[in-house]
């Protein structure tokens, strides 16, 4: 069993940042694909950014060149650095893993962006 524990969200203005992290339970997290989802309110839950467990990235046309997803192996955590911050950017962010055959996710950590 895995279990994600995000941190790292608040409010803050356009323009600013936030780094959220996600720390998963379990060596195992080193070997499995993460990443990070977000789900604003009325809308479908979206890919943000995604990390293999080699350091190859992913991201959405909407966060390329503002955001950095990345990992530390030894503590078994995955971050995501969030720069020049709007408010579409507002959102529930859910940190994900992949352990084939199950995907896991963390409990989602509130990320609001507002003057």
């Amino acid at each position: 069993q895995v279990q994600l524990v995000e941190s790292g969200g608040g409010l803050v203005q356009p323009g600013g940042s936030l780094r959220l992290s996600c720390a998963a339970s379990g060596s195992i997290a080193r070997f499995s694909t993460m990443g990070w989802y977000r789900q604003a309110p009325g809308k479908q839950r979206d890919l943000v950014a995604t990390i293999t467990s080699g350091g190859s990235t992913n991201y959405a046309d909407s966060v390329k060149g503002r955001f950095a997803i990345s990992r530390d192996n030894a503590k078994n955590t995955v971050y995501l650095q969030m720069n020049s911050l709007k408010p579409e950017d507002t959102a529930v962010y859910y940190c994900y893993l992949v352990l084939l055959p199950r995907t896991y996710w963390g409990q989602g950590t509130q990320v609001t962006v507002s003057s």
